[in-house]
């Protein structure tokens, strides 16, 4: 029996359910175990609570035996590892993309001044504000419910949240629009889930290989996550980054995967700034960080980015 570690909550629970059932399909015997994490039993901004608040109980319960298996939403992981364990699995990616939900219906370039957009992130609200300086962006946290509540209620016009988590919920109805990462880029692995074990466990983590792997999402989340990890930003930082594998062709006619990798970062003053790069999926890590340090190199000092070894951004 695989005892599955999750948080309580309602997402992810879900996506949890869904990794399990995978390993169902796969000929294991699955359980969930639900692991509460400080993050979920408070509401207190993420920047308050410290880093990897959201994945450190599940895993200390993955080191004492309490589960084999823990499932974190990728962007969460602090960008160090932990040398106890492994992630063994990175299932195919969810809509990486933020969703709008505002009242009447509206779209993003519907809103007028003055309206009010709630998002718990640094990341976008600094884009919001690119996007609308006459915009106000409060500042929320909580579960799905919660958030798209106060824009039921009349209290927010509107907010942003990641179209994974709607989508897994089953509620990606509730998105009056799905934003262009044109528009809004978003954060380092967002939509991915790491599955982790204990990294001395060869056969569990094989067996977590090759029924969840995908190696095009893997790449994809490693040259984000470089990104974020040479910028040493944390998660007061407003980073966003978002790879794709494109096919392309070789000299000799044959179909290659490459990385796709963009990359955006505001400034003190509130300006953004962006870049972009492309090249091998086997050097995806070295991708990220030669994006990071172009994005060093036009905003030097003036990047508003935190301390090393942080998940990739608020709640």
């Amino acid at each position: 029996m695989i005892r599955v570690g999750t948080r309580p909550s309602a997402l992810a629970v879900a996506q949890s359910g869904h990794v399990a059932q995978r390993l169902r399909d796969a000929g294991h015997e699955c359980e969930l175990v639900e692991i509460s994490s400080p993050g979920d039993r408070s509401l207190a901004p993420v920047v308050e609570l410290g880093v990897g608040v959201f994945v450190s109980s599940l895993r200390e319960a993955l080191v004492d035996g309490r589960i084999d298996v823990a499932v974190h939403s990728y962007k969460d992981l602090p960008t160090a590892p932990d040398p106890r364990l492994v992630v063994a699995a990175v299932p195919p990616r969810e809509d990486p993309r933020d969703a709008l939900v505002a009242r009447d219906g509206l779209v993003l370039g519907q809103l007028p001044a003055g309206s009010r957009i709630g998002t718990g992130s640094p990341r976008r609200a600094s884009q919001l504000l690119a996007l609308g300086p006459e915009w106000e962006v409060v500042a929320i946290r909580g579960n799905v419910d919660t958030r798209v509540g106060k824009v039921r209620s009349g209290e927010l016009d509107a907010v942003v949240v990641a179209a994974a988590g709607l989508r897994r919920l089953g509620r990606i109805g509730d998105a009056t629009e799905l934003l262009d990462p044109v528009q809004m880029l978003s954060a380092p692995a967002q939509g991915a889930l790491a599955i982790e074990c204990l990294a001395d466990d060869a056969a569990l983590s094989d067996a977590l290989a090759s029924a969840l792997d995908d190696p095009l999402t893997r790449a994809a989340v490693v040259a984000e996550r470089a990104v974020l990890a040479t910028l040493e930003a944390g998660c007061q930082a407003p980073v966003g980054a978002l790879a794709d594998v494109v096919s392309d062709l070789d000299d000799d006619g044959h179909i290659l995967d490459r990385i796709s990798l963009r990359a955006v970062v505001g400034t003190d003053d509130g300006a953004l700034i962006r870049a972009s790069i492309t090249g091998d999926m086997d050097v995806a890590e070295k991708l990220g960080a030669a994006l990071a340090a172009e994005l060093l190199d036009l905003g030097g000092s003036s990047l508003s980015l935190g301390t090393a070894n942080r998940s990739s951004e608020n709640r």
